[in-house]
């Protein structure tokens, strides 16, 4: 016997019904179910061909208890939209209560289940308790956001037996749903939803910037649906603070509206609800931008959005190619140069996708032979401005990538006592403000510099765990990774910046979130997409490794960088198309898509795209 296939839709039993039949291939093993006990885990299921769904059975005809918990855990990491199979077995009151939608909980691996034999109660015969148990690696809300999470999962399940039918059946159970990692995996996808920074735009072109918003939806039940309806219900509540919509409160589909798809050409028509029907012109396309921004992380061929009103009246109609003219996001801005220092110490660049071309010194004094020996730069977003740090380490340059233009005085000085406790390499946002931290020990400080110039302002964070190493603003200017050290170990954490108000308060860093926290070390980073970042560091065991991860800290399903050895420092674009650059015991070296690791410049140091 094998699972039942029709019309590429896969039907699996639970566990308990699979156990007895051979060839089912959906799953990793089968437990044995005592009456009384531990049970083994529940293994996860084996990945799957992302184009079958995959469905659970109902319960069998006087299923024990034992079964009945084994194939309603099977359930919930099915492709039925509502869990309506999973609803069957519980009670009549017990599904009604229960919200699978609130939350998601994700094991190390799938729950063991572990029989409750405390006395008391109702008698065996009619009522059991289990008890289900794991390791937890993550959750994910009700507004679809990842959190990491650890610690122990212990989460009471109680049956009882129909007096009348006989059938054993959940009485009571957690809200959400629990799966391990390999389920998750196969069952949710990461998005970007985008919503624009709040009193931010481009400093050279007055656009609205995009700010990703990253979620987790269910891949194979009408994603496209889920992902607009989570963008209409606003931003998740850590990014809410810094970001705004331009749908108007309460928007929302049409009502009835689902399977959200694309027609033949690649468009796709919105139908929304009486909120949107008066909106502007400027809005609706603005809302629309929103959309394609969104909705082209499922869909990368996406060729245009239409919104249409209520009564069925187009609102506005949005090609892609207008879409990045009406905002700004970071991953469409292909950078024009690479650059890094060479063996004379001279600031070089040679053009970002370019192959076996020889870099050559940049216009301006930090081109120019014999000048400022420095150890880092950063180059404005708009490759006009470079910033660089002192060989000591203790000044901060600004200076314009023009041949008239000349190198003036420090603008941030540190006091550190050693080059390895002073200014950190600079970073740049959109917006054209440039970012620093002095990381001396007795006087550690976040700064940053409105368009590269004035007085540095200094940047309150005031959940700071530990002594600032490194510093990366994202584009967007409302969210920045710091690599922050404690009791020797370097972990990596994104902050929200929130602006000074108008009374003159400080800027502030506000609830930092771990995005790699299973790695001991972080030895290098850089932004590698509008919520991704490429990583350098130590997993437990002293394992070296690169790899990539999200701003929330989940770890993307794919490909890591191939492995190289020595990393001192990491440079990536936001445009993933743009090859990766590392500083090693190589030199510079690039990797371009699809190939091995090959050499740049042999003495040269310190690589970055402009950022």
């Amino acid at each position: 016997m094998g699972a039942d296939r029709e019309g590429g839709v896969r039907h699996r039993p639970g566990r308990a019904a699979a156990c007895t039949a051979l060839g089912v291939v959906l799953l990793a093993g089968c437990a044995s179910m005592p009456d009384s006990g531990d049970l083994r885990d529940v293994e996860s299921t084996p990945r799957q061909d992302t184009r079958v769904r995959v469905f659970a059975m109902p319960p069998a005809e006087d299923a024990q208890a034992t079964e009945i918990m084994q194939g309603f855990l099977e359930a919930l990491t099915s492709d039925d939209p509502q869990y309506d199979t999973a609803r069957k077995y519980l009670t009549a009151d017990a599904a009604r209560a229960w919200r699978p939608e609130r939350s998601a909980t994700v094991l190390a691996n799938g729950p063991s289940i572990v029989t409750d034999n405390q006395p008391g109660g109702r008698g065996a015969n009619d009522s059991l308790t289990f008890i289900l148990t794991g390791s937890k690696v993550a959750t994910v809300d009700d507004e679809q956001a990842y959190a990491p999470d650890d610690g122990d999962y212990r989460k009471k399940v109680h049956l009882t037996k129909d007096a009348k039918s006989g059938q054993w059946r959940i009485d009571s159970l957690p809200q959400g749903v629990v799966m391990g990692k390999t389920d998750f995996q196969r069952n949710y996808t990461a998005v970007n939803k985008y919503y624009f920074a709040s009193g931010t735009t481009v400093a050279a072109t007055g656009q609205p910037v995009a700010v990703a918003d990253p979620v987790f939806v269910r891949g194979k039940v009408d994603p496209m649906t889920q992902v607009v309806q989570s963008l209409l219900h606003g931003p998740t509540t850590w990014l809410r603070p810094v970001v705004r919509s331009s749908f108007p409160t309460g928007t929302a589909l049409r009502e009835g509206v689902s399977g959200l798809t694309p027609d033949d050409q690649n468009r796709l028509t919105v139908p929304l609800n009486a909120k949107a029907a008066r909106v502007g012109q400027t809005k609706c396309l603005e809302m629309a931008t929103q959309l394609l921004f969104t909705l082209r992380n499922l869909t990368p061929t996406l060729e245009s959005v239409e919104l249409q009103g209520p009564d069925g009246h187009r609102l506005c109609d949005l090609p892609g190619e207008r879409a990045d003219s009406a905002a700004w996001h970071a991953s469409a801005q292909g950078p024009e140069y690479l650059y890094f220092l060479d063996g004379k110490h001279r600031l070089v660049r040679l053009p970002s996708e370019a192959t076996g071309t020889s870099a050559v010194p940049v216009p301006g004094p930090l081109g120019e032979p014999g000048g400022r020996v420095l150890r880092s730069v950063a180059v404005s977003r708009d490759e006009r401005t470079v910033a660089g740090i002192g060989a000591d380490g203790k000044s901060l340059y600004v200076t314009s990538l023009s041949s008239d233009a000349s190198l003036d005085e420090a603008v941030v000085t540190s006091r550190g006592a050693t080059e390895a406790d002073r200014l950190t390499t600079p970073s740049w946002d959109a917006h054209g403000d440039l970012w620093v931290a002095d990381t001396d020990p007795d006087h550690t400080k976040l700064y940053v510099l409105e368009q590269g110039a004035g007085k540095p302002v200094q940047v309150t964070v005031p959940d700071l765990p530990g002594q600032i190493r490194d510093v990366r603003v994202a584009a967007d200017g409302v969210r920045v990774a710091l690599v922050v050290e404690k009791d020797g170990k370097q972990s990596l954490r994104i902050g929200r910046i929130e602006p000074g108000d108008r009374s003159g308060g400080s800027p502030a860093v506000v609830e930092l979130r771990s995005a790699a926290p299973d790695l001991e070390q972080v030895t290098a980073m850089s932004w590698a997409g509008d919520s991704r970042l490429v990583v350098v560091g130590l997993e437990q065991g002293g394992v070296h490794l690169m790899r990539y991860v999200q701003v929330d800290g989940s770890t993307l399903d794919g490909p890591a960088p191939a492995a190289l050895s020595g990393v001192k420092a990491i440079a990536a674009s936001e445009d993933e198309r743009v090859p990766l650059v590392a500083y090693s015991e190589d030199g510079i070296v690039r990797l371009p898509s699809g190939a091995q690791w090959q050499k740049v410049d042999k003495d040269g140091t310190a690589p970055i795209y402009p950022g």
